[in-house]
């Protein structure tokens, strides 16, 4: 097994703990308002507890639910909410999947192409040939990983 594949299935397997997360949506107001008011705390309280204003509260209150606050004022403010934030990357699927889904595309362009030409000098393939031929360059591609595999856009 290459080393790229481990990595991804190493990878995969701690990220699938994630999945449940996916379709968690974060409360219209923002999480900053949501635990504050779960802990019965005003945003004037907030505000002393992070050495800041009321009105900064109210803006990064705001910021949060415009997507334009910052990392750094996320875990601030979530260390005085007595909560850790979290932030990462859950795969839709597998990164497999998505690598694959990706090799599939470009054999499928390499295919066509070839086919193409193929079909001019009467040498086409038939329906299960060419089904055939995609999934050993699907597969070639998966285990290759060649630099030019993440070229094409999606």
């Amino acid at each position: 097994m290459n080393r790229n594949k481990l990595i991804r299935e190493q990878l995969d397997d701690s990220l699938q703990r994630l999945a449940p997360l996916r379709s968690v949506n974060p409360p219209s107001k923002g999480w900053v308002r949501a635990i504050r008011g779960g802990l019965g705390m005003t945003a004037k309280q907030l505000a002393g507890r992070l050495g800041i204003s009321q009105q900064s509260v109210a803006r990064i209150e705001k910021d949060e639910t415009s997507g334009s606050v910052t990392i750094k004022t996320m875990r601030r403010v979530a260390e005085s909410l007595d909560c850790v934030f979290v932030c990462g990357f859950v795969p839709r699927s597998s990164l497999e999947a998505t690598v694959r889904r990706q090799a599939e595309q470009l054999a499928s362009k390499r295919l066509a192409k070839a086919s193409q030409t193929m079909t001019l000098e009467n040498q086409g393939l038939n329906a299960d040939e060419n089904k055939k031929v995609l999934s050993e360059m699907v597969d070639e591609l998966v285990n290759e990983m060649p630099s030019n595999l993440w070229s094409e856009p999606r």
